[in-house]
């Protein structure tokens, strides 16, 4: 499972980082980081959070 960033539409909230701050980060300006290119099986429930609570939809899974 990976996790798609759309950094153009991130609006810095950092629920993703909140969730799951061994997988997202934010960059200076506070847009979503992606850490890990492929999400380990023990955390993609995590990853599937931080997609349902971002308020912008700028994160998607592709599976």
């Amino acid at each position: 499972m990976k996790v798609k960033a759309d950094r153009e539409v991130c609006i810095q909230a950092g629920n993703c980082v909140m969730v799951a701050d061994t997988l997202f980060d934010q960059d200076d300006d506070g847009i979503v980081v992606v850490l890990v290119d492929d999400i380990p099986e023990e955390q993609q429930d995590k990853a599937r959070e931080a997609v349902t609570l971002c308020p912008s939809q700028a994160l998607s899974i592709e599976d």
